[in-house]
């Protein structure tokens, strides 16, 4: 049994990655998907490759208002409604605090923080009307701090901590709103770190099945949450990281 079948559902940053692995995931079970992102060639390509229920492809730029209420627009006029909400859109900045310039600031707040921010506000009186759901993805760096990483940090604990006030605020009214926290995820967003084989040591000695993740494990789990497996789950920032949050950060001893 496809558990979203006839649901509409919407996943940003559709064109790769995670977005891409949860585009096939949500199609696969049946659901209508509305694939959104800047890249409408790597949209179309996903498109292209999901069965199971109807696609429709909307370019947008979840950091404009404008685009991000076109694409509720347009989702609502194609298929009638909104069932689910994934956003997954976003992108990092590694520097030093004065090393990183504010253009870079402003851009990964725009993207990982006001497009979680948009979408939810203009998806929510559609979820409202068929008791739908919203998945976010935040990450392990929305949990804790890294290094080099303040930028990405800041716009990570924003989304988790929305994520946690939307659900107390909506919950009661029928809408579920959660969020995914993946660890090192193997994607475009991170080809640069999987070429470092030393650095790829690092994150397989700290995560404790040994490698980072792919976007369909994932993908997975964003399907779980929107299901109604996970009708009692709410408000919940879920870590998809291989066990890197068992650890108290200590070194490896006596083993």
């Amino acid at each position: 049994m496809n558990r979203f079948d006839g649901k509409v559902v919407i996943v940003t940053g559709a064109g790769s990655g995670m977005g891409a692995a949860t585009a096939l995931r949500f199609a696969a079970e049946g659901a209508s998907v509305v694939l959104a992102g800047r890249r409408a060639n790597k949209l179309e390509e996903v498109a292209a490759r999901c069965q199971g229920g109807h696609t429709l492809v909307v370019p947008t730029d979840v950091s404009d208002w404008d685009q991000v209420r076109a694409l509720i627009d347009k989702t609502v006029a194609q298929f009638g409604g909104i069932d689910v909400l994934v956003n997954n859109a976003g992108v990092a900045v590694m520097g030093s605090l004065t090393g990183t310039s504010l253009e870079e600031w402003h851009k990964v707040m725009n993207i990982d923080v006001n497009g979680v921010v948009y979408g939810c506000r203009a998806a929510m009186p559609h979820l409202l009307a068929r008791g739908g759901c919203i998945v976010n993805v935040s990450s392990v760096s929305g949990l804790g701090g890294d290094w080099g990483m303040s930028f990405y940090n800041a716009a990570k604990g924003a989304v988790s901590n929305f994520t946690r006030a939307l659900a107390l605020e909506y919950g009661g009214q029928g809408v579920r709103v959660n969020a995914v926290c993946p660890a090192l995820t193997m994607s475009e967003m991170t080809a640069g770190l999987a070429d470092n084989a030393a650095l790829m040591s690092q994150f397989a000695e700290r995560i404790p099945l040994g490698r980072g993740a792919e976007p369909e494990e994932v993908a997975d789990v964003i399907a779980f949450l929107a299901s109604p497996d996970a009708r009692f789950v709410n408000g919940v920032n879920l870590p998809v990281d291989g066990g890197l949050h068992a650890s108290n950060g200590q070194p490896r001893v006596g083993l």
